[in-house]
């Protein structure tokens, strides 16, 4: 099984000198397992550029999964140019929205309004299938696995782990640590807590033992305070999450788009020194648009 990253950035795209070295594009990771199935993490404008590769090896047969539904995980959808082709086949995976009730087809059926984009569904050629996925369900594509676990974010983001022949990765999306919302003399605190550490187990028994995990890893610590509750990780946070779940590689992405590419090896190096010394079997990478990896 391997991997590419086609989009490391979070939020909103970020083209220019400053991002040239890791990338401006927002999320979107191509994943093939042993037998060639073609599984796409996320839609983001990284999709574009994977598009173009897939025109040389015609017919394209993807499935999508997408984490969550806000704009940066989705807005490379409609230019997903396999989609206007005959004969190729495109199936879309993502979580019930739980505030209207709709399936992952809203999510296509949204963007593709005439308000936001020229060109309807109805003019896409290629075979396009749903699947809302149930929160724990497990889904054979090929040969490999995606299982998914919620994640913790405002909305509802799924993070998946893909398994083929016993390799394993583990996308986050978006992903913010856990914390306490009342304050310690709150009677809501205890169950609040107790609740934060079920949610957590979850999540790490999903991650656990996992060769590649992919961690949203937005802000450095000291940004973090501004901008808790809007769902996010930091670098620390990441690390401490691959230590704790015994992850061979980790692989930090979800980059603050205002960052240079200086200025994000800077705070790498900083989080990574504070961490010190990591489990002898982890390495730890930051993910730019072309990184390809295979799990041998």
């Amino acid at each position: 099984m391997k991997f590419r990253f086609w989009g490391v950035r979070g939020s909103i795209p970020s083209p220019g000198p400053r991002t040239a070295r890791y990338g401006g594009n927002t999320t979107c990771i191509e994943v093939r397992s042993d037998d060639g199935t073609l599984i796409i993490l996320d839609a983001g404008t990284g999709i574009f550029a994977l598009a173009q590769d897939l025109l040389a090896r015609l017919p394209v047969s993807a499935n999508i999964f997408i984490t969550h539904s806000h704009w940066d995980h989705i807005h490379g959808l409609p230019f997903f140019t396999p989609l206007f082709i005959r004969g190729n086949r495109v199936r879309l995976h993502g979580a019930l929205d739980p505030a209207s009730g709709r399936g992952i087809e809203h999510v296509l059926a949204v963007q593709l309004q005439n308000s936001y984009f020229p060109v309807g569904e109805a003019q896409m050629d290629a075979n396009i299938e749903y699947h809302t996925l149930t929160v724990g369900q497990s889904v054979g594509v090929g040969d490999a696995v995606v299982d998914n676990v919620v994640m913790h974010h405002p909305v509802t983001n799924l993070g998946y782990r893909v398994s083929c022949n016993g390799k394993s990765l583990f996308f986050t999306g978006d992903h913010e640590p856990f914390y306490n919302l009342y304050a310690p003399d709150d009677a809501r605190h205890a169950p609040y807590q107790a609740h934060m550490q079920l949610r957590q187990r979850e999540i790490d028994a999903a991650m656990q033992d996992v060769d590649a995990l992919i961690v949203d890893s937005s802000y450095t610590r000291e940004e973090y305070p501004a901008k808790q509750g809007w769902g996010h990780g930091t670098l620390d946070a990441a690390l401490a999450m691959a230590i704790r779940v015994g992850a061979r590689r980790l692989y930090i992405t979800h980059h603050e788009p205002t960052r240079s590419d200086d200025e994000l090896e800077a705070v790498f190096a900083a989080a990574m020194a504070r961490h010190q010394p990591l489990p002898a079997r982890l390495k730890v990478f930051l993910a730019y648009e072309g990184l390809e990896v295979e799990l041998g």
